[in-house]
């Protein structure tokens, strides 16, 4: 990570010291530091700094953290305690460098009683100039993260898996009056959405409690809204998604990519992006690569998803396959059909043709754009559908549960 980062920084009275030096050092080098005490040598509890300075880190409101008590040892297990961080306890360089670039680490704890202060120094600059860029390595890292499944959140395996069922049981022939799977599973699959440009502050918290109570996957919002989104969500499993270059897609890459960072920083998990679809439909299909690659390296380095959003309305067949082939070149996660802000939104056509055309890579396939009932839920998970993108979404489970005989 070479760009200029935002890093937590904790320590409890024994790491104080070697902590305002860090300070200086990260300030020097150009990094923003959030300082998340303590502010001074009077007896304090570790584990209650590194869970905030972990906090921070998990929200995407930082993209490392670092965090110094007497042995380093105590911060790091309170701080793993926290979904979404990967915190090691470093004493040399090459720690440092094996932590992030074998294992992924995204937070350091330093035992001030067992590294000197040019020594935490050196340290700290391998751990933020290094990364984890090796696919067997990446492999290992989310086999990790996968055991937190059934914690804060579910892994992309699990959703998958969770689509995969949902497309058994309908084949089974219950049809459309009854659902085919209980609907919190289904809740699982849905992206609850509220991108209105008239949207209020009341609008968002409504949105967030729905999701809350209903376990939506996550909350889908405009990038003014996500530290909002954030903050009402921070402890269940609803993650929050910011849209990008939206709803036209017509800014420059940079924008894309800087956008994708902010809301990332500020606590989006996941990210949807509109392609340059001029570009697209031009045929400058090297235009489109490095438009969506932008934000999928802005995306991998906060450690979120990217979701390209083609709108499918404008495209014709060719385009859509071409649109999906270059997401996959890009190293995207999903492809969606739709904003909602255009002529019209998901058709199950367009659905089993992207999936057909992801199946390869394994992309997820988001169904957005008109999806307002639960039978029209269903006919996107037919189609091959993984998640469901719709400000609809409280209705489409009440409709589920009523069918079902039970309550919404």
């Amino acid at each position: 990570m070479k760009h200029p980062l935002t890093v937590a920084l904790g320590a409890d009275h024994g790491g104080f010291e070697l902590k305002q030096r860090l300070t200086q050092l990260l300030a020097g080098l150009g990094h923003r530091v959030e300082d998340c005490g303590t502010t001074g040598k009077d007896p304090v509890d570790y584990p209650l700094f590194a869970a905030e300075v972990a906090r921070r880190v998990a929200s995407g409101r930082c993209e490392l953290g670092i965090m110094v008590d007497g042995a380093g040892i105590g911060s790091a297990m309170a701080a793993n305690k926290i979904p979404g961080v990967l915190a090691a306890a470093c004493y040399t360089e090459a720690l440092a460098r094996n932590a992030r670039e074998h294992n992924g680490a995204n937070v350091l704890t330093l035992g001030a009683a067992h590294v000197d202060t040019s020594l935490a120094e050196a340290i700290v600059r391998v751990f933020l100039a290094a990364e984890c860029t090796e696919e067997r390595h990446r492999r290992r890292v989310q086999q990790i993260r996968d055991l937190e499944a059934g914690t804060a959140e579910l892994s992309g395996e699990d959703v998958r898996r969770i689509a995969d069922r949902v497309k058994q049981l309908l084949a089974g022939g219950q049809g459309a009056t009854r659902p085919a799977l209980p609907p919190a599973e289904l809740a699982k699959l849905i992206d609850h959405t509220l991108l209105r440009p008239d949207a209020t502050r009341s609008d968002v918290e409504k949105l967030c409690r729905e999701a809350v109570q209903h376990h939506f996957f996550s909350v889908c919002v405009n990038p003014a809204h996500v530290p909002l989104a954030a903050s009402l969500v921070r402890g269940t499993s609803v993650k929050v998604c910011a849209v990008v270059g939206f709803p036209l897609g017509a800014q420059t890459s940079e924008i894309k990519a800087l956008e994708a960072r902010r809301a990332i920083r500020e606590g989006a998990r996941e990210i949807d992006m509109v392609i340059n679809i001029g570009a697209l439909k031009g045929g400058d299909d090297e235009l489109v690569l490095r438009d969506i690659r932008a934000v999928v390296e802005a995306c991998k380095d906060g450690r979120a998803l990217s979701k390209v959003i083609l709108e499918t309305v404008l495209l014709t067949d060719e385009e859509k396959v071409r649109a999906c082939e270059l997401s996959m070149r890009a190293g995207a996660d999903f492809v969606k059909t739709s904003t909602g802000f255009s002529s019209g939104g998901a058709t199950a056509e367009d659905i089993v043709l992207m999936a057909r055309t992801v199946a390869p890579r394994r992309l997820g396939v988001k169904a957005s754009g008109g999806v307002r009932t639960y039978a029209d839920a269903v006919r996107m998970l037919e189609a091959g559908a993984t998640r469901i993108g719709s400000s609809n979404s409280v209705k489409i489970v009440e409709e589920a549960a009523r069918l079902a005989g039970g309550k919404g």
